[in-house]
């Protein structure tokens, strides 16, 4: 594609998601390998709010606003809206990327207005994309649209470590949402002495025996920490997408997992690399994964993660999503 004939695509997410602003980074430099001109725009983070009603009013009035600058510097041929959210008071129709549906993740009166708008914008979209092939599953099949799945790529984030020294990872940015209380209350019954569970993303005063908290991490930092454990714990309440669990597969390590309802690829990845890692009994899975971890398990990880590689997700923007936008 000549730079001339190159299409203008703007991108819009929501600043306040420090997981949506890197996903938005990684699918803009998709357009732009993909021969695009494309900008990359974000909302300024907002205070918290009481209520989701409120909360995603608050950061859908801030997408609309940063839509309409951007497209007053410098027109574009199509935006795309980085999650659901962003697109609730778009002031253009334009492509939605989602990971779930607001219909799933805001339930009764969490999403009393944003599952009614939310309807109206995927009829509206001329493009939707889904970050895994079940995002749209909670929609009656009728009322689907046409989508094109463009996961948030995933690849190693180094040489593995000479030494795996990290008996057990987890991470718990949020704390309630990845059930952080089950994953220690299992780890207390499952821990043998001398082994440690690494918490990352938040901090606690006075860590049980056998488990140091890190507190947040510069992303860097975090995915060395991740090339050096032998096992992944995650005990989500609900999963959207799950981006730490598939770098954990990616860096290599075992996944031990709870089911949760979301699209969540990674379980699905971890029922066939190990269904007996998956399930409610997570002291048990543990000291499986930790004793009796399957031969090749890492490779075999390797293998179904190529679909959420870089040159996959490129191939699928590049043919499928960039041609599609620009023709509506």
């Amino acid at each position: 594609m000549s730079p001339a004939a190159a299409p203008n695509v703007l991108v819009v997410t929501l600043g306040s998601t420090t997981g949506w602003a890197s996903s938005a980074r990684e699918l803009t430099d998709s357009f732009a390998r993909a021969g695009a001109h494309v900008r990359l725009v974000g909302t300024v983070p907002r205070r918290s709010v009481r209520t989701f009603m409120l909360t995603d009013y608050s950061q859908a009035r801030a997408a609309r606003r940063t839509v309409l600058r951007a497209l007053a510097q410098q027109p574009a041929d199509a935006v795309v809206y980085c999650s659901i959210t962003a697109a609730l008071l778009w002031p253009r129709p334009g492509a939605i990327w989602l990971d779930s549906l607001a219909a799933e993740n805001r339930p009764g009166r969490h999403g009393v207005w944003q599952r009614r708008v939310e309807r109206r914008r995927l009829t509206a979209a001329p493009l939707v994309l889904t970050m895994a092939d079940s995002s749209l599953d909670s929609m009656p099949v009728a009322d689907r649209p046409s989508a094109v799945t463009v996961p948030v790529p995933v690849a190693p984030s180094g040489p593995a470590a000479a030494t795996r020294d990290v008996d057990v990872l987890a991470y718990a940015g949020d704390p309630v949402k990845r059930r952080l209380d089950l994953i220690l209350a299992a780890w207390d019954r499952a821990r043998r002495d001398g082994e440690t569970l690494v918490v990352t993303g938040t901090d606690q005063a006075g860590a049980p025996p056998g488990v140091r908290f890190t507190g947040r991490l510069a992303p860097d930092a975090y995915r060395e920490l991740v090339r050096r454990a032998r096992v992944f714990v995650a005990a989500p309440r609900r999963e959207d997408f799950g981006i730490a669990p598939l770098e954990a597969l990616a860096d290599g390590c075992v996944l031990v997992t709870t089911p949760a309802p979301g699209p969540y690829p990674a379980l699905t990845l971890a029922r066939e690399l190990d269904p007996r890692l998956v399930g409610e009994d997570l002291a048990c899975a543990l000291r499986i994964a930790l004793d009796d971890p399957r031969s090749g398990y890492a490779e075999r990880a390797a293998k179904l993660l190529a679909p959420f590689g870089r040159p996959s997700v490129d191939r699928t923007v590049a043919d499928r999503v960039l041609p599609r936008l620009l023709t509506r």
